[in-house]
C-alpha cells in the first residue's frame, strides 16, 4: 500500500505521524478512534507481507511487561502498544545497566519457553520507558531480508539474518540457529549498554561479519562479575556460552543482589605441610592451588589469586589483617600430613570478622582421593556462603591424572616458581617423569610449554632450540584438552614473538581470553606478548590491571603493570606500582629494574644508578646493559665497558639485549636498534616489546616494524 500521510484512516486507526522506517516497512504513530489511546502501527512493504503472519503469532503467543503487547491485526498491517520511549544506549552505570538486562533477559526467557526466538536483538529494537522500563520490540525474524537499511541484513532464504553488529558467529554463517544465538546477540547489547561501544565494528558489513567470526571484544571496564557474564554471552562456539535465558538470568540477579563490594569472598591460604619430614610443601600448595581453581567457578563468590594469598606463608598475621589486606570475608586455612599413599588433610573456614569457624572438616583418604577431596572441599565452602556452583567439580574436570604423575607435577610446578637454574632443572626432571607415567597429562604439557618459554626468555636456552619445544608441548596439551586456555595462549606467545605470525598469534589469544575466567597468565601473556609489540599499551595496561583485580598482592603481576605502564610514559604511575612490589619484597630485582628505567627517562642518573646497582644482581643481561649504560652516563666508562665485556659477548644468545639497553641508554640510538635487529634474528621473545616500545618513533621503526611483520602503525 502507499506510505499513509497523517490524517489517513486504516480502520478505526488514525494515523498521526512517522515513527521510523527500514529495509522492511514502516511504523506509524497512530490512534485508535474508538479507545482514545495512542498506538503503533506497523506495516510492512509489499515483499514482505508473509512476514506478518509469523510477527503477529510471535507477539500474540507472548505475555510479558517487558515485551510491547500487540493488540490488532489489519489486512496487512499489525497494531502495537506505543511505547514512549527511546532506544536503549550506553554508557550505564553497572547497577542500571544490569537492572535493565535482568527485564531485557526475563522477556527473551519468556519468549523462548514459548518456542519463540527473537535473532535480532539489538539496542534499536529495545526502548526505555519515562519510567525506567525495558519494552523489547520486533520479535518474528525468521529469513534474512537483504534491505536498504544499513542497520539490518537483508533476508537471502536459508542465508544470513539478523543485524551484523549483533548477530551470532552462527547466524553469520547462515546456520541454525537455536536459544544461545540470542543469547550471544543480548551479550553484544549489554556489552554496548555497558560501555558505549559495539563489540564488534568495521568499516563495512563484511568486516564487521569477519570481526564477529574471529575477534574478541575488547576487555570491559566494568565488575570482573559483570564482564565474566558478557564474555560468556559472547563465546563464539555456542556450548562455551549459558545455555539457556534461565541461567542468564539467574546469574545478572547475582550480580543485583550482591555488588561486588558484597559478595561472598575467600582467600586460600597455603596449607601447612604436617608431613614427618616437612618436605612435601609441593603437595600441600598443590592441594591448596587446586582448591583455589575450583572455587573460581562458582559464580558470585570472589576468590583472592594464590599468589596474594600465599604471600601470607609462614607470617604471623591475624586473619582480620590478611582480610583487610585481600579484601576478602572468609578464609580457608588447613594443613596436609603426607605419609606413603595416606594423607590426612584438615579444613577451616572462617568468617574474617569475629574470626570464628563457619565450618571445619577432616578427610583421611588414599592418595588417589585427593580430586575427591578437593571436590568435597569446594562443595562445603559453596553451602556454608549459600553460592551455588555453576557446574559440579567433577563434571569440570575431564579426566583426572594417574596419582604419580599428579605428585611429580606439582613438585614441577613448584620449582618452576623458583625460576632459577637448579629449579628449573628439578622442574624438567618431574616434567618428563610426569608425562612418562601418564602421556595423556595436558596441565603437565602445557607447564613444560611454559618451561621451554621461559627458558628462552630468561637465556637459559636459544629461542631456535626452547620455542619449537614449547610449540610442541603446546600443541599436544590442546590434542589431550582443546579448551586449555594457558595452551592456546602459549601457542599466541611462539605464533607472535617467535614466528612473527601475528594474525595466528591473535587467534590464539582470542581463543584463550574466552576462558571463563580469563587465567591472570593468559592476561599477562596477551598484554605482554601480544597487545604490546602491537603498540596497543593502554589495552596492555588494563589486562593487568584486570589480572590484578582478585590477586593485589602478587608482585609479578604488579611488575608487569609497572612494566607497561613505565612504556606508556606514565612514569609516576609505575613507579608507584614498582613500590607496591618493594613492599611487598625489598629485594625484588624486577621492581628495581622498573625503578632504574623510569629514572632514566627523567635522565636522573643518580636515582637510576641506585635501582639499576639493585637490579644487576639478576645477572641477566637486560639489567646488566642497563647498569652499565647508566654508569657511562655518569662518567664511569671503564666499569661500564667491563660490565658489557665479560658477561655478554656480543654473540652470546641474549647478549644483544642487554647491549641494546646500554647503547639506548648511552644516547646512541643507532647502535641500539643494530643490536636490537641481531637479537629479532635470533628470535628473543622480548625484542618484539622492547622494539615497539622504544622505536616507534624513531626512523628506525619501519625497517624493524617489517622484520617482525608488525604494522607500523599500532592497530
Amino acid at each position: 500500500m502507499m506510505s499513509p500521510s497523517p490524517g489517513t484512516k486504516l480502520g478505526p486507526y488514525e494515523i498521526l505521524a512517522t515513527i521510523g522506517a527500514g529495509g522492511m516497512g514502516q511504523v506509524y504513530r497512530a490512534k485508535d478512534t474508538r479507545l482514545g489511546r495512542t498506538v503503533a502501527i506497523k506495516i510492512l512493504n509489499k515483499e514482505h507481507v508473509q512476514r506478518f503472519e509469523r510477527e503477529a503469532r510471535a507477539i500474540a503467543a507472548l505475555n510479558h511487561p517487558h515485551i510491547c503487547s500487540l493488540y490488532d491485526v489489519g489486512p496487512d498491517y499489525l497494531v502495537m502498544e506505543y511505547v514512549d520511549g527511546a532506544a536503549i544506549k550506553g554508557p550505564l552505570p553497572v547497577e542500571e545497566a544490569v537492572r535493565l538486562a535482568i527485564q531485557i533477559v526475563g522477556a527473551l526467557d519468556e519468549a523462548h519457553r514459548s518456542g519463540i526466538l527473537h535473532r535480532d536483538l539489538k539496542p534499536g529494537n529495545i526502548l526505555v520507558t519515562a519510567g525506567g522500563a525495558a519494552k523489547l520490540l520486533d520479535f518474528g525474524l525468521a529469513k534474512l531480508v537483504a534491505g536498504a537499511d544499513s542497520e539490518t541484513a537483508s533476508t537471502i532464504e536459508g542465508t544470513v539474518m539478523g543485524t551484523p553488529s549483533y548477530m551470532s558467529p552462527e547466524q553469520a554463517q547462515g546456520k541454525p540457529v537455536d536459544a544461545r544465538s540470542d543469547i550471544f546477540s543480548f551479550g553484544a547489547v549489554l556489552y554496548e549498554i555497558v560501555s558505549g561501544n559495539r563489540p564488534f565494528e568495521g568499516a563495512s558489513t563484511a568486516q564487521v561479519l569477519s570481526a564477529v567470526l574471529r575477534d574478541e571484544p575488547k576487555p570491559l571496564q566494568t565488575s570482573p562479575q559483570l564482564e565474566r557474564i558478557v564474555m560468556r554471552c559472547l563465546a563464539k562456539q555456542p556450548a562455551q556460552r549459558f545455555q539457556t535465558m534461565t541461567e542468564v538470568r539467574a546469574t545478572l540477579e547475582q550480580v543485583a543482589a550482591k555488588p561486588a563490594e558484597q559478595q561472598p569472598s575467600i582467600a586460600v591460604l597455603p596449607f601447612t605441610d604436617m608431613s614427618a619430614g616437612k618436605d612435601n610443601e609441593w603437595f600441600s600448595d598443590g592441594l591448596a592451588e587446586e582448591i583455589i581453581n575450583v572455587l573460581a567457578h562458582i559464580a558470585g563468590l570472589r576468590v583472592a589469586g594464590r599468589t596474594s594469598s600465599f604471600f601470607f606463608r609462614s607470617k604471623d598475621v591475624e586473619f582480620a589483617e590478611i582480610g583487610k589486606r585481600l579484601n576478602v570475608d572468609h578464609i580457608l586455612e588447613g594443613s596436609v600430613r603426607k605419609a606413603g599413599s595416606r594423607i590426612r588433610v584438615t579444613a577451616q573456614l572462617i568468617k574474617v570478622a569475629d574470626g570464628f569457624h563457619v565450618w571445619s572438616e577432616r578427610y583421611d583418604r588414599d592418595l588417589t582421593d585427593v580430586f575427591a577431596i578437593q571436590d568435597e572441599i569446594a562443595a562445603a565452602i559453596a553451602d556454608a556462603l549459600k553460592v551455588k556452583l555453576s557446574v559440579e567439580p567433577a563434571a569440570r574436570r575431564r579426566r583426572e591424572p594417574d596419582p604419580a604423575a599428579y605428585e611429580a607435577y606439582l613438585k614441577a610446578r613448584y620449582h618452576l616458581e623458583k625460576a632459577r637454574p637448579e629449579s628449573m632443572a628439578r622442574c624438567k626432571e618431574y616434567l618428563e617423569q610426569a608425562i612418562a607415567l601418564d602421556p595423556e597429562f595436558a596441565l603437565a604439557h602445557c607447564v613444560y610449554a611454559r618451561y621451554f618459554f621461559m627458558l628462552a626468555g630468561v637465556g637459559y636456552l636459544p629461542a631456535h632450540e626452547a620455542m619449537p619445544l614449547a610449540r610442541e608441548e603446546a600443541r599436544k596439551a590442546l590434542e589431550i584438552d582443546p579448551s586449555l586456555p594457558e595452551a592456546h595462549a602459549m601457542l599466541g606467545i611462539v605464533a607472535g614473538v617467535y614466528d612473527y605470525d601475528w594474525k595466528e598469534g591473535e587467534c590464539r589469544f582470542r581463543l584463550a581470553m574466552a576462558h571463563d575466567p580469563v587465567p591472570p597468565t593468559v592476561r599477562q601473556g596477551y598484554g605482554q606478548m601480544y597487545l604490546l609489540p602491537m603498540g596497543r599499551t593502554d589495552e596492555a595496561v588494563q589486562q593487568a590491571e584486570q589480572a590484578l583485580k582478585g590477586d593485589p598482592l602478587n608482585g609479578a603481576l604488579r611488575n608487569v603493570l609497572a612494566g607497561f605502564l613505565l612504556y606508556a610514559g606514565r612514569l609516576a604511575e609505575a613507579q608507584a606500582e614498582a613500590h607496591k612490589v618493594l613492599e611487598l619484597d625489598e629485594n625484588n630485582t624486577l621492581a628495581s629494574w622498573i625503578w632504574a628505567l623510569t629514572y632514566v627517562r627523567q635522565e636522573n642518573w643518580t636515582e637510576a644508578l641506585y635501582f639499576a646497582e639493585k637490579a644487576s644482581a639478576l645477572l641477566i643481561p637486560a639489567t646488566i646493559g642497563t647498569l652499565a649504560g647508566v654508569l657511562k652516563r655518569m662518567g664511569e666508562a671503564n666499569r661500564a665497558e667491563e660490565l658489557i665485556q665479560k658477561p655478554m659477548p656480543g654473540e652470546a644468545y641474549g647478549a644483544m639485549i642487554g647491549l641494546f639497553f646500554f647503547h639506548f641508554i648511552c644516547g646512541d640510538i643507532d647502535k641500539a636498534a643494530d643490536w636490537l635487529e641481531k637479537a629479532i634474528e635470533q628470535r628473543h621473545p622480548a625484542a618484539a616489546i622492547y622494539a615497539s616500545m622504544y622505536f616507534r618513533s624513531t626512523s628506525r621503526w619501519s625497517a624493524l616494524a617489517r622484520l617482525m611483520n608488525l604494522p607500523e602503525e599500532a592497530r
